[in-house]
């Protein structure tokens, strides 16, 4: 959120949020174009895999209106200005160049991080690691238990909670 207001209105604003909501690779935001953004989902071929990306309204919404402002009517709506699709490099610098005005740790700042996000987001809304799996495009949903593993702290709280109701006097 920090971040997303940091960058105000800016591209990277539009890609942060874009990528945060719906679990894209950065290597998949090419897949983010203006006719997908219209119809609310992208089909991204990767790694011999077909999948759709799911737009959620409030990001359609966001990515219209950033079209209309950057007269984006078709193709990758996120490119250079030589029009290429924005790579790996071009996100995480502009990424990094917001960290001090939003007060964030650089060395918190990837694009994956954003995938991770959404992953983490989504279990502890849904609990269901199988659709999680299918929305990330993970083959196996071990691939995906990496997105949901818990911390110690987290582990503590939970054997707390057991212990408490277990051994309650």
């Amino acid at each position: 959120k920090r971040l997303v207001r940091a960058a105000g209105q800016s591209r990277i604003a539009y890609i942060i949020q874009t990528m945060g909501m719906t679990g894209i690779r950065v290597s998949e935001l090419q897949y983010i174009t203006a006719e997908a953004v219209r119809v609310g989902k992208a089909t991204v071929n990767c790694k011999n895999k077909t999948r759709v990306i799911f737009i959620p309204v409030q990001i359609q919404k966001r990515l219209l209106a950033y079209m209309k402002k950057t007269g984006v009517n078709s193709g990758s709506v996120f490119v250079t200005r030589n029009g290429n699709p924005l790579n790996r490099s071009n996100i995480w610098r502009e990424m990094k160049m917001l960290c001090a005005r939003a007060n964030v740790s650089s060395n918190k700042i990837f694009p994956h991080n954003l995938r991770h996000l959404f992953a983490r987001t989504f279990y502890q809304i849904e609990k269901d690691i199988v659709r999680l799996a299918d929305l990330l495009g993970h083959s196996s949903v071990d691939t995906t238990r990496i997105y949901t593993l818990e911390t110690g702290i987290q582990h503590r709280r939970g054997l707390h909670a057991v212990e408490e109701i277990l051994y309650a006097t």
